[in-house]
């Protein structure tokens, strides 16, 4: 038996010992892939979110952070979103004053246009959910709310 080989049972012994089971995921070493198309709103979205979250991260003075409002956001959207932050004293797109520790985008699914759930993690289990609308013909975001909230 090599070591990798004693390294999983070890790891599987060790995941029934701890009532883990089928839980216990190798993650040493493990290549991890992400992949989307560009003709697909759901990339598109977290497209616009992982760069977005990062240009907010990095603190770029706001250019990259524009810039990417200008290119995935409608005019309109734009709009409502400098009035909601006018109104609110925080970042429209994050529904917050501070940058998410992380982020999921899961396809929500419609017809006439994409919709999708954001969640952002603050930190321990402090989670927000938004609702993002995106046109299937302009491949621009129309809406960003908070979950519940409906604009159409």
């Amino acid at each position: 038996m090599n070591s990798t080989s004693r390294t999983a049972v070890t790891a599987g012994v060790l995941a029934v010992a701890l009532g883990l089971g089928a839980t216990v995921q190798a993650s040493a070493g493990t290549a991890r892939s992400v992949s989307g198309k560009p003709s697909d709103n759901i990339t598109r979205i977290a497209d616009f979110y992982g760069a977005y979250i990062d240009a907010v991260t990095d603190e770029d003075s706001g250019n990259l952070g524009e810039a990417l409002r200008g290119h995935y956001l409608s005019a309109a959207l734009q709009k409502e979103l400098d009035a909601w932050e006018e109104k609110n004293h925080a970042n429209g797109v994050l529904r917050a004053q501070n940058v998410p520790l992380a982020w999921k985008v899961t396809d929500n699914g419609t017809a006439d246009y994409t919709e999708a759930v954001i969640t952002l993690t603050w930190g321990g289990s402090t989670t927000t959910k938004l609702v993002v609308d995106m046109s299937r013909s302009t491949h621009k975001i129309f809406h960003i709310g908070e979950k519940g909230s409906r604009k159409k």
